[in-house]
Order: C-alpha cells, then sequence, then structure tokens
C-alpha cells in the first residue's frame, strides 16, 4: 500500500517548531481570510536560471547550444578555443558514442604540439575559455569546484591544465587567479573533478582548459560552481536571499509560458521527469524566450528550494494544449494553438500522478524511491498543483483539462488543483468567462488570474468587491503588475493588495510577475528583481510585497481606520481615492498589522481606533515606503528603500501620510 505525508501534517509540524505561543483568539468584527496571500513566481524569463538562480558560472557547459534555440548559435557558442605559445590544434564538435542521449553533443580536441612561447612564459597547451555569463565573479579565497566529463585513448593519458585567469589585454599575459592539474587517463568518460581558490578577487574572470600533451582528448558536461551557495544546494545565495526576504507562502513554477514549450511543438514541452535525477543527465531545452535551458535547475531543486524557504511548491504542468501566441500567433484571428489527440491523453495524465507520487510518496513507491536516491528520504508535502497555464479557454483545451481533473482527483482526491483563467483575466473576456464558467462546471478549488495594467487600472479597479461570495472557486492572482517600475506603480500595486487583502475570503493567493531579470538579458519590463553577477537590485515593488509577506494573517478587520475628509467611518475610500487601508491580526503570531496607503500628491491623516484587542503592547515596529511619485530603483540608482523605526502607539490615535507613501506598523499584542 502507497503511504503518504500529507502537506497539512508537514505545516503543522513546521507551525509547533516556530509558533511558541497558543494562536489567541480573534476579537469580533473581523472576517477570517487566506494567510497564504503573498508568494512567488518563478519562470526561467530574462535568463532567470542560468547565469541567475542557478549558480552555475559555466555557460554551455555541455556544448548543447544550437541554431533551433537562436540565430547563430552552435556547440561552440560562449566558447573560445585557445593555443597559447606555438601550441597547434583545433577542436571539433561531434555526437558519436556520447556521454548520454540526453546530451549528445561534446567537444574533440586535437591537440598538434604543444610548445612554449617567451610572451606566454608558463602558459601552454590547447583548449577552451568560458567567459561565463558576461563574465566569471570570483572572490578571494572562496573555493570553486571544477568538474567536467573527460575520456582520451592516448597511452599513458593527459595532464590537463584548469585556470581561473582575469585577462589583461593583447599581448599580455593573463593573471593567474586559481589553478589545478587533473590527469586524464582512461578511454572511457569519467568524470573529473578540482578545486579552485582565487588568489583575488575579480568580476570578469574566464576559466581555461588546457591540454598539455599531443594527442586526442573528448571533454563534455563542464561545471564550474562556488561551494558558497544557499545552503549547499547550488543556489546563488544573494539572489535567494532576496527571496527569503519577502516572507512567500508559496512557489509557482516553473512558468508561465515555460510551461507549454516555445512553440516548435510539443517535443519542446517542459516535461518535469526530464529535469530530475543527475544534473548530467537531464534533457536541455529550448527555452519560450529564446534561448537555452540547461535544467540545472529543475523540479528537485524547485522543491528543495520551497523548503528551505518554508515554502509550499505550486508546480504547474501542461495539459497537452500549446500556448496560443506560439510563432507569432497573438493577435491572429485563429491563434496558433495546438492540441494533442485524446488518444494521448493517458500520457500527459500520468505525468501529474507521477508527479504526486514522487513528492509525496515514500521510498517504497516507484518515484518517491527516485527522489529518495537524489538525496531525499522524505516526503515534500505537496498540497498543491496546477494544470495549464494561461492557455486559450477553447472546447479541446476544456475538455483536456476535465480529463486530467477527474482522473487527478479521483487518484488523490486531497491534492488540490489550479486552473486558468486564460490571458487577460477580466470580466467579458471570452477565456475569462469560459475559464469562470468551467471552474464551476467542475467544482474546481482554485481558479489563476492573469492580468498586467497601468498603474490606473490598480488605483481605481476593486474588481473582487464585487466577485460571488458563494463561489468554490477561489481566486489565484498569479501575474500581475503594473506597467512600470517607478514608486507610484508600486504604491498603485500596494493599494490594490490591500483590496485583495480585504476580499482575502475571496481571493486566496497572489504572486507578482516576472521575478528576476538579468541585466543585458532582459525579455520583460518590469520585473520585481533584476542583478548582475555581484548582486540584485530591489524595485519599489519589491518593497511593497515585503511589507505585504511579513504581514500575513488570518483575520481582516475593515473598520478600524478612516480618513479625515471622509465621512464617516469606512471599509474603504470611494473607488478613485488614491489611498487605502487593512488592519490584519495573526492570531498565530499574535501580531496585529496596520498598513496604510497614501497614493497621493496630498498628505493625508488616518485616525486608527484599535480599541478591541486587548493586550496591545505600547510600542510598535513602524516600517515606511516613501519618495518622489517617479522615484525608480534600477542599476545606477537605488533611491527607495524602506526605513524601520520603533514608535509609541495608543489604541485611538493619528497617523500623518505623506504624499507617495506606504506605511505599516506591525504591533505585538498579549
Amino acid at each position: 500500500m502507497k503511504q503518504f505525508v500529507t502537506a497539512a501534517a508537514l505545516l503543522m509540524a513546521a507551525t509547533l517548531g516556530v509558533e511558541a505561543q497558543k494562536p489567541m483568539k480573534a476579537p469580533k468584527g473581523g472576517k477570517a481570510i487566506s494567510d497564504e496571500l503573498i508568494g512567488i513566481f518563478f519562470e526561467d524569463i530574462s535568463s532567470s536560471a542560468d547565469g541567475g538562480l542557478f549558480a552555475e558560472l559555466v555557460q554551455n557547459g555541455s556544448f548543447e547550444f544550437n541554431p533551433t534555440e537562436r540565430d547563430g548559435w552552435g556547440p561552440g557558442t560562449a566558447w573560445r578555443f585557445i593555443r597559447p605559445g606555438h601550441s597547434l590544434g583545433r577542436m571539433e564538435a561531434r555526437m558519436d558514442r556520447p556521454l548520454n542521449t540526453n546530451n549528445p553533443t561534446y567537444m574533440r580536441l586535437h591537440i598538434e604540439r604543444v610548445k612554449e612561447y617567451y610572451d606566454y612564459t608558463g602558459w601552454k597547451g590547447v583548449g577552451l575559455e568560458n567567459s561565463g555569463f558576461d563574465g566569471i565573479s570570483v572572490k578571494a579565497g572562496q573555493r570553486y569546484d571544477f568538474s567536467a566529463f573527460m575520456r582520451t585513448t592516448l597511452i599513458g593519458g593527459m595532464q590537463v591544465r584548469v585556470a581561473l585567469v582575469e585577462p589583461q589585454g593583447w599581448g599580455k599575459d593573463p593573471k593567474l587567479l586559481a589553478e589545478a592539474t587533473v590527469p586524464v587517463g582512461s578511454p572511457n568518460w569519467n568524470r573529473y573533478e578540482a578545486v579552485l581558490t582565487p588568489s583575488g578577487d575579480c568580476a570578469h574572470a574566464v576559466l581555461q582548459i588546457l591540454v598539455l600533451k599531443a594527442g586526442e582528448m573528448d571533454i563534455d558536461e563542464i561545471s564550474l560552481m562556488s561551494e558558497d551557495t544557499y545552503k549547499g544546494h547550488g543556489l546563488r545565495k544573494d539572489l535567494v536571499q532576496a527571496l527569503a526576504d519577502l516572507h512567500p507562502r508559496f512557489m509557482r513554477f516553473p512558468g508561465g509560458c515555460v510551461v507549454h514549450g516555445g512553440g516548435d511543438g510539443f517535443w519542446n514541452t517542459y516535461r518535469w521527469k526530464t529535469t530530475i535525477g543527475p544534473r548530467h543527465e537531464r534533457r536541455p531545452l529550448k527555452n519560450t524566450w529564446g534561448y537555452h535551458q540547461s535544467m540545472g535547475l529543475g523540479y528537485y531543486e524547485y522543491f528543495q528550494l520551497c523548503e528551505d524557504l518554508g515554502m509550499q511548491p505550486l508546480p504547474i504542468l501542461p495539459c497537452g494544449v500549446s500556448c496560443q501566441g506560439t510563432n507569432g500567433g497573438w493577435g491572429m484571428k485563429d491563434q496558433a494553438q495546438d492540441v494533442v489527440p485524446m488518444s494521448e491523453m493517458d500520457e500527459w495524465t500520468q505525468d501529474a500522478l507521477d508527479l504526486i507520487e514522487w513528492a509525496n510518496g515514500d521510498a517504497s513507491t516507484t518515484w518517491g524511491r527516485k527522489r529518495a536516491e537524489q538525496g531525499h528520504p522524505k516526503p515534500f508535502g505537496l498540497k498543491y498543483l496546477g494544470i495549464g497555464n494561461e492557455e486559450k479557454i477553447t472546447p479541446e483545451f476544456a475538455e483536456r483539462f476535465k480529463y486530467m481533473y477527474e482522473r487527478i482527483t479521483k487518484a488523490y482526491p486531497d491534492i488540490v488543483i489550479v486552473g486558468t483563467a486564460g490571458p487577460g483575466s477580466h470580466k467579458g473576456n471570452p477565456d475569462f468567462d469560459n475559464g469562470w464558467r468551467l471552474a464551476e462546471e467542475i467544482g474546481l478549488p482554485i481558479l489563476d488570474e492573469h492580468y498586467y495594467e497601468p498603474n490606473r487600472y490598480f488605483l481605481s479597479s476593486r474588481q473582487y468587491d464585487n466577485y460571488p461570495r458563494d463561489r468554490k472557486t477561489k481566486v489565484y492572482l498569479g501575474e500581475y503588475a503594473a506597467k512600470d517600475k517607478k514608486l507610484i506603480d508600486a504604491l498603485a500595486e500596494g493599494l490594490y493588495l490591500l483590496h485583495v487583502e480585504r476580499n482575502g475570503d475571496v481571493v486566496s493567493m497572489t504572486s507578482y510577475a516576472p521575478l528576476f531579470a538579468r541585466k543585458g538579458a532582459t525579455n520583460w519590463n518590469p520585473d520585481l528583481i533584476y542583478f548582475d553577477n555581484e548582486r540584485p537590485f530591489l524595485t519599489c515593488s519589491y518593497y511593497i510585497q515585503q511589507m505585504f509577506g511579513q504581514s500575513a494573517g488570518q483575520y481582516y478587520y475593515g473598520d478600524c481606520v478612516c480618513f479625515e475628509g471622509d465621512d464617516a467611518q469606512v471599509v474603504q475610500p470611494v473607488q478613485d481615492s488614491h489611498y487605502g487601508q487593512s488592519v490584519v491580526l495573526n492570531a498565530k503570531t499574535h501580531r496585529l498589522y496596520v498598513k496604510l496607503c497614501n497614493a497621493g500628491a496630498e498628505a493625508k491623516t488616518a485616525r486608527l481606533d484599535l480599541s478591541r484587542f486587548s493586550g496591545m503592547k505600547k510600542t510598535a515596529r513602524k516600517t515606511v515606503l516613501a519618495g518622489a511619485r517617479d522615484d525608480e530603483n534600477n542599476f545606477d540608482q537605488q533611491p527607495i528603500a524602506p526605513s524601520v523605526e520603533t514608535v509609541p502607539v495608543q489604541k485611538r490615535m493619528s497617523m500623518e501620510l505623506a504624499p507617495y507613501s506606504f506605511v505599516m506598523l506591525e504591533l505585538e499584542l498579549k
């Protein structure tokens, strides 16, 4: 009999470990809301994975780049052939007798002559050089693990010099930062390793691999990674810390449009089974956004990251329907949506069933054993599973979605299925209307809505006030953002989140999108976090998300705050007002959060009445995000950041809100 650890049991265990206090009784007048409102959505867009969150420093280490991914790409992309001194030779991409079928391309080095030249004292050999992603950033004294699969038929073997160097310009010796020599002596593929410890910092180092003896050598799956990753799990430490500081309750992954592939056919659909196991055996894939995914960041790493940050995993699986926008399909009368035959849907459904077993089954199950073999014997405790992403809600989609939904819920009734309301989730949009109709027909637990709008939409729309309260289906606002990254855009999003919080009985989850964007490789703007090789750059919107992530709770109180100028205490100012409020109680942690937003050009005065909350301490933690309307954080300047101070508080008090500001009070209750 299959054994599973339920997500509820894991959450209870986590809660007992963190919450020392007994949950308090909520005062009257509150409304029960979701305490999972703030999550994150990771999609490999704008080079977020390779060269970003995944801490691999070598680009195209498997030589699998090819022209179907981008014009002009090939096995040698990101590599430079080098032969210092009078050394002679050549390199050749080959596919015979590969390391494995998922990574069939490798590089053969033909070394004709190795000879030192006086301008390159001590520098000789024939080999390859890789500059990573706009240079390899290394720190003095840190350990960097090099590995590669190599083989040679040369009797006596080869000596391979691996080095991190800092280029010094034409005609000058590169500056040596670290080196190691690796003996290669087998005609069969073997993994060779070395540790490189740089003698100095360098923002634009390169990795050199030089063969020091004439002959032939094959090489594949080259890797260089710092040992200093987040919890040693291979993810870039500073970027994960930026996520941890958001206090997210869940993470949706791997997309986004990445879920249903890059528009070249169903062969290019993201399939989770090809992203687990040893990294050198995973199948790389063309990305929807026009570049290569190595799958070094795969499903195992996603689930591990969720565990590390205490998030619920929300994987999204394809459902045999392609994105209607593929191959120029957006805007066409007959969009380019394609579907697999119903006779093949069992395969797609089985992928979902196997994923649940992989995540929740014990080591005696087929897929649970695969997870255990990768290093995680304990089940992950999957609670949510998304089927489909933003597809056009056609009859063909509905047929395939219902087919998967019925079989998954029959096998695993405790798994909460998340559906999709299509692109542009607003009333009157045919996909939105059809998505909700389908959700209500089958009793879907959660429906994923997406919309990107100018800030004026978020400043004025209060759409969830009008959603039916008796619907079984809850809302997941899975992708949203104002279409710029100025302070006013962040405040508009904050004002809208106050509205979402007030409707936390209808909306159960939200996640801003996109999450990451690499400098110089951005497919989409705006994004929550920008980064380069050295550091993340946090936007104004990031800090708004952070405050909401810090202030999750189970009860909403709408009548504790009013603004001077309003006729009476109101739950929310008139629709077009650029100010708003929210009071949320976390009964588990005995914390009360008062959030106030002023997205207007005039100062506002808020009157607080917190007299219903007993045991309130006399001081509170006050966080303020404020600035000029059009301020923004970017690679050149970071003018906006929250200020935090401890302030005296009373049960009845007034607070001044500066123009273009967001204020949060965190109060402790006994």
